[in-house]
């Protein structure tokens, strides 16, 4: 039985409606079904990726219509190579990549399609309005997939079908999945740090904390007590751009696998196009740029993104936990409810109060006998094991 053949238990049949470009999209759908909810789909940030990456990832769109032809259902998808050398820049991928590779797909040189956004945690592949029930839009998603995959023409086949990644809100709503096949799984969680709501201002933050990690945070401040934090404009961020990208492609060479790299013309749009919804924090060492930060500000969070590292001055001048501060202190500015840091550095995140939160990916081979030996492989994959540090006071009751 095929994979759509498996999907066709669905009770609502939707139509997709496949564009290659954002450029293509009927926007007035678009947003009728995203309705601001979601940062990473609207489509000033698909252009601005779009612009960037071209030539490294190919980029496809789902609009899905009932009967009516009301749009109540997007989807955003990636495609890249999938290969031995890789791209480096999302764990995630290391972690399967590892354990298939081998086994599933021989020499590993093929092609992946992927519903999300592999440049951000978090569910940014897939949205529905309340006109479809969940189980509909999910096997409906799953069909539009599949629908999608086979119409490609690309320079060897798709082979693999991954979603990512969906909060623990979702996955009773997101398992349905499993039933066209798909294996779900976990990787490293995502820290995030809940803002207290008598948390006015940085003070206060610090003031909740054990005289330890106040002690912690205070040495990190002394330690990078010479940088000079400069909110950038996008006109600033012109005017370094080469400083940006050489920052930004050090941090991206140390991590394990990466799937395409960013160049200063994202950044450049990301503020063009998200204005004070992008912040962009340079990190100067007298006239030298040692480092930069940034995020996006969406939905009562703020969620830290992309940086980059002079290594030399990271250590001596503690820029990347002045970085985390930075964030901290941003949220707290901007009443947000909560700061989310992404994977990586645990432990690290966890001293200035992050908490874990699983976060479940979902994965299948175009092969169907393949497909079964997916399962127990990617069983093997696990989060990463760290010591969880907590900050605060005893007394101190943490934000929910």
């Amino acid at each position: 039985m095929s994979w759509y053949n498996l999907c066709k238990t669905k009770k609502i049949e939707l139509k997709p409606e496949f564009y290659t470009s954002s450029n293509q999209i009927n926007r007035d759908h678009w947003d009728s079904i995203l309705k601001n909810r979601n940062i990473y789909l609207s489509i000033e940030y698909l252009q601005a990726l779009e612009d960037a990456l071209k030539g490294q990832v190919e980029f496809r769109y789902i609009i899905f219509y009932n009967k009516e032809s009301k749009p109540v259902a997007l989807a955003s998808v990636q495609i890249l190579d999938f290969s031995n050398e890789g791209f480096k820049t999302n764990t995630v991928y290391c972690k399967v990549s590892t354990k298939i590779k081998n086994k599933l797909l021989e020499n590993l040189d093929v092609k992946m399609m992927v519903c999300g956004n592999v440049f951000a945690c978090g569910e940014n592949g897939f949205m529905h309005t309340n006109d479809v029930s969940s189980e509909d839009a999910y096997n409906n998603l799953s069909n539009g997939l599949y629908e999608l995959r086979q119409t490609q023409k690309t320079d060897k086949p798709i082979s693999v079908v991954l979603l990512k990644e969906f909060w623990p809100s979702s996955f009773s709503k997101s398992d349905i999945l499993k039933t066209a096949g798909f294996k779900d799984f976990k990787v490293d969680v995502n820290m995030i740090l809940k803002i207290h709501p008598t948390w006015g201002k940085m003070e206060d933050y610090l003031a909740s904390m054990t005289t330890k990690f106040r002690t912690k945070a205070k040495g990190v401040y002394k330690k990078s007590g010479e940088i000079a934090v400069k909110d950038f404009t996008e006109a600033d961020i012109v005017e370094h751009k080469a400083e940006i990208e050489n920052l930004y492609s050090a941090v991206v060479e140390r991590a394990d696998f990466k799937f395409g790299v960013l160049n200063g013309d994202a950044f450049v749009n990301f503020k063009k196009n998200h204005q004070d919804d992008f912040i962009f924090k340079a990190y100067f060492l007298k006239e030298k740029l040692v480092g930069f930060s940034s995020s996006f500000i969406a939905n009562e969070s703020v969620d830290a993104n992309y940086v980059g590292l002079d290594y030399e001055y990271n250590y001596t001048h503690a820029t990347y936990q002045r970085m985390l501060y930075d964030f901290v202190e941003l949220a707290i500015e901007r009443k947000a409810k909560e700061l989310r840091l992404g994977r990586t550095a645990e432990e690290i995140k966890s001293c200035i109060g992050a908490e874990p939160t699983d976060m479940k990916l979902y994965l299948r081979h175009r092969n169907s006998i393949s497909n079964k030996l997916l399962g127990p492989i990617i069983a093997t994959i696990t989060p990463s094991e760290f010591e969880l540090r907590y900050p605060f006071k005893a007394e101190f009751t943490p934000a929910v």
